[in-house]
């Protein structure tokens, strides 16, 4: 083992600075938030438009998360990840300095374009780096909490940093994480590249990012616009005319951007597939729970952030059980399907929210439920996700792994921001707009978004029941000369018992 990964030797060493590293990214898809509010004051841009601070950074991240890891199979995982880190800390001091809407939100999306660098070189070099099926399972059980947790966690650190100095530090803090990590990865990794570079699929490339970014256009225009507004529907009708492309494309040139014996797999299939729709349905509630607590019940940024503290723990709690017990033993599939039944439960109690509900008794309850939701699906979904993947596919795997967590975000966030505004639209009519009927009419356009994403899990559930293969005991009946790309299940299994 220690013969062929350079990496053994120091692998714990090396998943702190990958765990930094993705704390980083995970960390900043949430952490502006809680600063929106202090940010929107100081820059003048309207509620239509503050989507987009979240929005540009999840879009570039997702549309060219495939690319990024492609070049990290390419050119080596050690320094896609080091320039990754580097153009990201270069964005994120250019967000703290920004003076205008447009610069903000064109730092995030820079941000967005290193991350999808960064992503899968971190999460490809964690699968390289831990070949032993026990300490693997240990390794992707962190890895996973600090996934499903960083997010929740991006919210208090974002309300500590707007209240105690100012919200341009949600986007200064990236330079410390990212300084740690440069100079852990340039003191640990080594930089492994394939004896013959392949051709960059150009085309795939082309297809996959433009029909992204018209799905999520698309469908933040219809906030702005109409569902049926002729842009709108020119966004969505390039998305799908687009990814079919690439779909015919990936099938035919010789060196796809994405092999489709990554995804055909059926469990791999199905983890990208869990991942995806778990991130649209609850990336958007961060963002409608953030206005409701500060605007509706009061609460200052750190208040705010300290709020999301217990979906933290139980994130955490779930998803180390999760990948060192539960996986093991009963597959993913029992695991999602939990997971997405808890998500649309704590979602459907979310819906009960009043102009004057209380945190205690109509938040937290919920926010405890989906802590444990999140947990068993993030973690065993990450971990099957990039299991039994060859070494040269290894990359990409990791990148549709972070492909789906970020489309499937910024999807979420388009859709049902965009649900949410005509609600609130809706429920005011052509009533005079005091300012009691406002409020009630933005609780509404939350409570019904909140109504949408346990749809959403519950149409998870049914994906992840169907996708996901049925597990008739803890080992499957596969020889034992088997490969580890043959034998996903069992190489946990002999690991982690």
């Amino acid at each position: 083992m220690t013969s062929t990964n350079p990496h053994h030797e120091r692998r714990w060493l090396i998943l702190a600075v990958l765990g930094i590293a993705q704390l980083m990214v995970v960390l900043d898809a949430t952490v502006v938030n809680i600063a929106l509010p202090s940010a929107q004051q100081a820059l003048h841009f309207t509620n239509d438009n503050r989507q987009w601070i979240v929005t540009a950074y999840a879009l570039a991240f997702g549309s060219l998360l495939l690319l990024g890891g492609r070049v990290s199979d390419l050119f080596g995982r050690k320094w896609t990840f080091v320039g990754g880190l580097a153009g990201f800390a270069l964005a994120s001091a250019a967000g703290g300095a920004a003076q205008s809407f447009g610069m903000l939100v064109g730092a995030r999306a820079v941000q967005g374009a290193f991350g999808a660098l960064l992503a899968p070189a971190a999460l490809s070099l964690l699968t390289t780096t831990f070949t032993d099926a026990r300490e693997r399972a240990k390794a992707f059980g962190v890895y996973g909490a600090i996934g499903g947790s960083g997010a929740s966690l991006g919210l208090l650190l974002g309300g500590v940093l707007t209240q105690t100095l100012d919200w341009r530090w949600t986007m200064f803090v990236n330079l410390i994480f990212a300084v740690l990590a440069t100079v852990g990865a340039l003191a640990l990794l080594s930089n492994q590249r394939p004896a013959a570079r392949a051709r960059l699929d150009m085309p795939g490339v082309l297809t996959v990012s433009g029909g992204l970014f018209a799905l999520v256009y698309g469908l933040n225009n219809a906030q702005t616009a109409s569902w049926g507004s002729a842009t709108t529907v020119a966004f969505l009708a390039a998305a799908g005319v687009l990814l079919a492309l690439f779909v015919t494309i990936e099938r035919r040139v010789a060196n796809p951007l994405l092999p489709l014996r990554v995804v055909l797999d059926r469990d791999r299939g199905g983890a990208f597939a869990a991942i995806g729709i778990a991130a649209a349905a609850v990336f958007a509630v961060f963002m409608f729970l953030t206005y409701y607590l500060q605007q509706n019940l009061g609460f200052s940024p750190i208040a705010n952030g300290l709020a999301f503290l217990p979906m933290t723990a139980t994130i955490m709690l779930s998803a180390t059980l999760a990948s060192t017990r539960l996986l093991p033993r009963v597959g993913p599939r029992p695991l999602a399907v939990s997971g997405m039944a808890l998500g649309a439960a704590g979602m459907l109690y979310l819906t009960r929210l009043g102009v004057h509900s209380t945190y205690a008794t109509s938040i937290l309850p919920s926010l405890l439920v989906m802590g444990m939701g999140f947990g068993l699906i993030f973690a065993p979904a990450m971990a099957t996700a990039t299991l039994g993947v060859g070494e040269s596919d290894s990359g990409v795997a990791s990148a549709m792994v972070n492909a789906n967590q970020q489309v499937g975000g910024s999807v979420g966030v388009a859709l049902l921001s965009t649900v949410a505004s005509s609600a609130a639209s809706g429920f005011v009519g052509a009533a005079h707009p005091t300012a009691q009927l406002l409020a009630a009419a933005t609780v509404h356009g939350y409570t019904t978004a909140f109504a949408w994403s346990a749809g959403m899990f519950a149409f998870g559930a049914l994906a992840a029941a169907v996708m996901f293969r049925a597990r008739r005991g803890a080992t499957e009946d596969l020889p034992e000369t088997a490969t580890v790309q043959e034998r996903p299940l069992r190489t946990l299994v002999e690991g982690a018992i």
